[in-house]
């Protein structure tokens, strides 16, 4: 008889660990009736501003309507450039597209898969080049690592570019003293059920010390709602708030999130300590403690060491099969001069490995030992 499969993510061994405490902040949502903008949402916008140390938090209906109100607030549109990593989901490049701003995709750093300085540097001139204006750069903190914005802050401030931190995958996270949605002039992230911090739907927050920026994204979440309330209209919106129910249960869950990383980093430690020697391991810099949101190994031979693992139950995925630039929505953008070679090279490479909070050693031994005899360790 073949093993019993692993999750890939076990969102069942958390709501365990949690107890009864989601079916009670579910229940107390319901019977007061306050489903929408309940006093639950205010609640969670201003735990998340004290745990992240912002002066903000505007809650939303998902990662990637983030991106795209802060965008919009900043009125970025036709003509401007906005600079993306090609190594990253498409939501990031997406939300400047709806708006007839034009992404220009810059390549990654081979140990952190985040976005490269030089390759920003050359893309800026580029843009200029083409005729476009550099209005805005958005960082992807890929897999849980936030991006170097030391460096990225350099050239922004440069160029007169703002800074919108992507930390769908990397909330929790902390580089060089500051938490993941801190740097930056605004951050967005998700809370996607798979996320470090999610919840059991869809679900956002856009994180910013702007205080005016703040009260924009409010409006916007809303119809553009000004102070005369809902039916007051002072600019074009969208709806975008955050359900209750959902920001019931994100409380209860960021109750527990330090905890969670804790026990991510040990589940990441142990695969370092077992597979450092056989594949590419990920690299967390000095001064960064990583999210986690995903371990991701570079291999040769990738396709068909997943292949082996599967057939042993132990699910792998490929974050990302394909470069942004590759792909056809994309198409016609511009890409830096210095081109995406890092890039194309990961989407050949990277397999990424089970990792949550409830890991059990004993699943974390087969990942192990299955990916060791693959390798022909």
């Amino acid at each position: 008889m073949a093993p019993a499969p692993i999750p890939f993510v076990d969102l069942a061994a958390q709501r365990r660990r949690l107890g009864g405490r989601i079916e009670a902040a579910v229940q107390q949502v319901i019977e007061s009736g306050a489903y929408i903008m309940g006093p639950q949402v205010a609640e969670l916008e201003q735990r998340l501003a004290a745990h992240a140390g912002v002066g903000h938090v505007v809650s939303c209906a998902n990662g990637t309507q983030a991106i795209e109100l802060i965008l919009r607030a900043w009125e970025i549109g036709s003509g401007d450039a906005v600079f993306v990593p090609a190594f990253t989901f498409a939501a990031t490049a997406e939300a400047p597209a709806w708006h007839g701003a034009t992404p220009v995709f810059c390549d990654v750093e081979p140990e952190t898969f985040n976005l490269d300085p030089a390759s920003l540097e050359a893309a800026i001139g580029h843009a200029a080049t083409l005729g476009l204006k550099p209005k805005a750069v958005i960082p992807v903190d890929l897999f849980g690592v936030p991006a170097d914005y030391r460096a990225v802050e350099a050239i922004a401030r440069h160029h007169g570019l703002r800074i919108l931190q992507d930390a769908a995958q990397s909330y929790g996270a902390t580089r060089d003293g500051k938490r993941a949605g801190a740097h930056g002039d605004a951050a967005a992230t998700s809370f996607y059920p798979a996320k470090p911090l999610g919840c059991y739907g869809d679900g956002g927050a856009m994180l910013t010390d702007d205080a005016d920026l703040a009260a924009r994204l409010r409006s916007l979440r809303f119809h553009g709602m000004g102070g005369g309330g809902q039916y007051d209209n002072v600019r074009l919106g969208t709806t975008g708030r955050l359900d209750t129910i959902q920001a019931a249960i994100l409380l209860e869950k960021l109750a527990v999130l330090d905890e969670e990383q804790a026990a991510r980093q040990r589940v990441a430690d142990r695969y370092h300590a077992a597979l450092g020697n056989l594949a590419i391991t990920p690299r967390t810099p000095d001064g960064v403690a990583s999210a986690w949101a995903q371990y991701t190994l570079r291999l040769q031979g990738r396709d068909r060491i997943k292949a082996e693992l599967a057939g042993q139950g132990i699910p792998t995925m490929i974050y990302y099969p394909r470069a942004l630039a590759d792909q056809a929505a994309f198409a016609g953008c511009p890409v830096s001069p210095t081109g995406i070679p890092v890039s194309r090279k990961l989407t050949e490479e990277v397999l990424a490995l089970p990792i949550h909070p409830y890991l059990k050693p004993g699943d974390q031994d087969r990942v192990i030992e299955a990916l060791q005899q693959a390798l022909g360790a």
